[in-house]
This record gives C-alpha cells, structure tokens and sequence, in this order.
C-alpha cells in the first residue's frame, strides 16, 4: 500500500504486557493504601481503643475494598494517630511495590481536612501537574480517596461519595483533622521514576485513577507520558522530543543539546497519546527518535506500537528499499528480514543505510503531521515533525528528516 494513503491505526492497549498461564494479580495504587491508612488512623484517633486490623475504603468506581492495617499507634497526649498500609503492586514491577504507605492523623481546632505530605512524598516544583506548587505530590484522585475515607471514619459509615474537603468533620465535636502522607524510603523510590524531571522532588507522587494497578501497567506508563508532555507545554517549551527507551532518550539528549531535559519523553508505545495532548498544548514541533522496529510501525500508520498489537512491516522496508534507489533483488531481500534489525543490517551491508533510513524517517514525520491534523480536525498539521534513525546503541544518528534533521 502507498505510504501516502496507508490508515493511521491505534490499537487498544493489551490487558497484559505478556500472555501467561495464570492471570496476573492486579494491586493497589499508592492513593489507594494513601486512603487505607488515613481512614485506619483516623478512626484510631477518634475511637481509641484496640487498633483495627483491617479498613474498608471506596475506590473511584465506587466498589469497597479491604486493606489490612499492617501496623498503627495512638499517642494519647499529642491527640496524634499513626497508620501504616503495605503497597502491594500485584504482578506490576512498580518500584513502589512493598511501601510502607503511612498516615499520621491528628485534631484541627476547626473543620475540614488539611493535607500535606511528610517524608518520603514528592514535593511540586514545576506547572503543568494540576496541583499547588510547594504543595505535596498528591495527586487529585487520591486526595478525593483520602477525602471519603476520613470522613467515613468521622461519620462512622459508609459514604456514596466524598465531601468537600472544608466539610470534614467529627459530627460530635465539629473538628477537622489534618492528614500527613509519609513513605519512608520514598525518596530513594523516587529515583527509578521520572519525578525529579516533572519537577517533583523529595519522594514520590501519590497517585492512582482508579485506585487499581493493573499488571504491567502500560496505562500507568501512557497516563505518565501525558503527563510529561503537559508539564514541558507548561514550562513554555514548543519542541517536543519522543524518544522510545532509555538508550534512544539518553542519545537525543546528545544529540539536541540546545534542548532543555523536560522536553525529552520517555514514550515507549504510546506515540499517539503523546501527540493528542501536544496538539492539545499547542505545541509546534515534535522530534521522534528511535531503532528501526518502532520507527517502521510508525511509517506504516501505527500509533500504538506494543508488540502484541503490531507486527514490524518488512514488506513496507522492502518499498522504502526501492524507493531509495536500492536494487530489486536487496529490496526482495529486505521485505523477507525477520526483523526490522535485520533489514537494517541488510542496508548497511549494501552501503545503503544512510538513504533508506532517510526515507524511513521521511514516511515517519508525514504519518506524525497526518495523525496530528486528525487529533486537531484540521486539514494541515498544526505541528511540524521529524524523524531520527539512531543505531542500536542509541547514541549515533544513522539518518533523519524533518527541520533540524535534514543536510544543510
């Protein structure tokens, strides 16, 4: 099919990354056991007594969940009570799997709840996260979470939705409660996320939509890079820079180094979700740089480029072969590759590599403007776009096309 008219598709996500025997166990957001703990310590502080072992909390969908209470203290003279809730992540690989997610809960003289994050939790340093700068990393579900699971353990049952967080209150005595968030070693966790470029320092985010982690969890990944993408629009940067891991992101640093860090994107499969929020932020320029697996799914009209939903399309390498001047019996060659490395290596042996990965990148920019001008409805792209070709270490540029990418 000519590139020219060749469907931009973007599957639906996988529900698991792999296909395994048994189902992967799903788990807890950090804003799920954030509202665990706090319900757990506010009904120690209002009640006194035995501690509770295990709390119901709602999640967002509205479906009640219990959480075991793995340790909580009362100190009486300070009126200060302490809960704390074990993450458990499921069969995710989340570097927050085993927090110890802890909330301190003490009396306000007057209503409503007050929250703040104490060790542990991030602190926000930079726009575009939708939350108070200086404020604590929290972010807006969890907060209702925490909300409702307060004001259940005030009110002694059960809540259809959260109240405002000005109406919380202890219906005996009218006092408000204040909430600290703490997760010790957080900051540590922290370092294995994208935190310190989103301008969230000191610790984690608590977070969570819909207060389940889903097993491999690709929609947390396409949530985070939307993210990512706001927060660099916020900082007033115009020029976004897709990289598809963390080889190909380290080498586009290099080799955009007028670039700021916020503008460079860790955007794995999800090309198309990072396009509809830049054109959503009116951003003018984005650079894609990759191996040549992704960049051929791109080419042939795919956004979602996870394994289990697209195929590298060797045929479409066979095409971009002739089109680059290539030889028949090459671009025969390079349409039967077992992979999209191999097709470039097939280039490479034939001292081609540096024209057909042009034209790879070339057919990658127009599929990226097209897919931006469907997200905009409009009939030209609101954006303008490259490509870069980056070996398999990530750090050399093979090709591109586009503004900076072409010869001058």
């Amino acid at each position: 099919m000519n590139d020219d008219i060749r469907r931009l598709r973007e599957p639906d996500l996988p529900r698991t990354m792999k296909v395994r025997k048994r189902a992967l166990r799903t788990g807890w957001t950090t804003g799920t056991c954030a509202s665990a703990a706090a319900k757990a310590a506010t009904q120690l502080l209002r009640h006194g007594g035995r501690p509770r072992e295990y709390v119901e909390v709602a999640l967002p969908s509205g479906n009640r969940v219990t959480f075991k209470v793995e340790e909580s203290s009362l100190d009486a003279v300070r009126h200060r009570a302490r809960a704390v809730v074990v993450k458990d992540a499921g069969d995710d690989p989340d570097v927050t799997h085993g927090a110890h997610i802890t909330a301190d809960v003490s009396w306000r003289d007057a209503p409503g709840l007050d929250l703040d994050g104490g060790e542990g939790v991030g602190v926000v340093t930079k726009p575009g996260l939708g939350l108070e700068l200086g404020g604590p990393a929290i972010n807006p579900v969890p907060r209702r979470m925490i909300t409702q699971a307060v004001a259940e353990a005030l009110a002694g049952a059960p809540l259809d939705a959260p109240p405002a967080p000005e109406a919380v209150a202890d219906p005996a005595t009218g006092r408000g409660v204040r909430v600290v968030i703490s997760v010790p070693e957080g900051e540590r966790m922290a370092r294995k996320t994208t935190n310190r470029r989103l301008g969230i320092l000191g610790g984690i985010s608590i977070l969570g939509t819909t207060g389940i982690v889903r097993p491999f969890s690709t929609a947390s990944w396409r949530a985070s890079v939307e993210q990512a993408v706001s927060v660099m629009a916020a900082q007033g940067e115009t020029t976004l820079v897709l990289c598809t891991g963390g080889r190909t992101e380290r080498g586009a640093m290099k080799l955009l180094p007028e670039l700021p860090e916020v503008c460079f994107v860790e955007v794995g499969d999800f090309t198309g979700a990072a396009l509809r929020r830049a054109v959503e932020h009116g951003l003018t320029h984005v650079v894609f740089v990759g191996m040549p697996g992704k960049l051929t799914k791109l080419a042939s009209g795919v956004l979602m480029t996870h394994y289990t939903r697209s195929r590298v399309d060797t045929g479409l390498l066979g095409e971009i072969t002739t089109a680059a001047g290539g030889p028949p019996d090459l671009a025969e060659r390079v349409a039967a590759a077992n992979t999209g490395r191999h097709a470039y290596e097939l280039w490479e042996e034939a001292g081609l590599l540096e024209p057909c990965g042009r034209e790879l990148c070339r057919r990658v920019a127009e599929v990226l403007e097209r897919f931006a001008a469907e997200a905009a409805g409009a009939d030209r792209s609101p954006l303008t776009a490259e490509a870069m070709l980056v070996d398999f270490t990530g750090e050399r540029r093979i090709a591109g096309y586009g503004r900076t990418a072409r010869p001058r």
